[in-house]
């Protein structure tokens, strides 16, 4: 098996900046550690291009992280973020080390 990165961005709601790092600490990352994803990277743009927020995580394959990405447990949790957030995109992509596009 290869490892790979899931990889999310997006940009945040500006109206729902403090709701949304709360849901972020509190919900977000520790399910998405229960689902078998294991957060690596956060990157937060402050000046320029959006997205204004990259953040990945670990993957055991493609396979697992499909399966996790297609679960209604991650649909329930993507649906949360959504509230918080817009231009929401994800991708899977082999692991390096380092920054990811």
């Amino acid at each position: 098996m290869t490892e790979v990165k899931v990889l999310l961005t997006w940009n945040i709601r500006p109206e729902r900046d403090r709701e949304y790092f709360e849901f972020l600490i509190k919900r977000f990352l520790p399910e998405m550690q229960r689902l078998g994803l294991q957060p690596t990277d956060a990157w937060f743009t402050a000046y320029g291009e959006p997205p204004q927020v990259l953040t990945a995580a670990l993957a055991p394959s493609y396979e697992a992280a499909r399966s996790v990405l297609h679960s209604e447990r991650w649909r329930r949790l993507e649906q949360r973020l959504l509230e918080f957030v817009t231009d929401y995109h994800y991708k899977i992509v082999p692991a390096r080390e380092g920054f990811q596009l």
